[in-house]
């Protein structure tokens, strides 16, 4: 009989799901936040009407790739431990393992 590890399987697959979403929902978001970010940032140090300077430049560029980053984060882990969880809730229903459910007290 073949064994099957249903908490692995769901979390790649959760973290699928969480790459699909963050393509999705995530992208777009992450580097206009960030963006708005970076420019506050190069307002703070370089004044609220900011030139077209390469540290300006490089501030906000920087600010939108974490942004982005932050963002993609946030949604395949988000997913990815759903999955685990799901998984990890098939794999006690299906060997029966009732002690993940109940906790004895001494």
């Amino acid at each position: 009989m073949k064994d099957t590890n249903y908490t692995k399987k769901l979390a790649y697959m959760g973290a699928g799901c969480g790459v699909v979403l963050f393509a999705v929902f995530g992208l777009l978001p992450g580097s206009f936040l960030g963006g708005a970010m970076g420019l506050n940032i190069a307002g703070i140090i370089f004044g609220t009407p900011v030139g077209s300077g390469l540290v300006p430049r490089m501030i906000v560029a920087a600010s939108i790739l974490v942004g982005v980053m932050v963002s993609g984060l946030m949604f395949i882990m988000a997913s990815t431990t759903l999955g685990w969880l799901g998984g990890t809730v098939a794999d006690a229903i299906r060997t029966g393992n009732r002690e993940l459910a109940t906790a004895e007290h001494k």
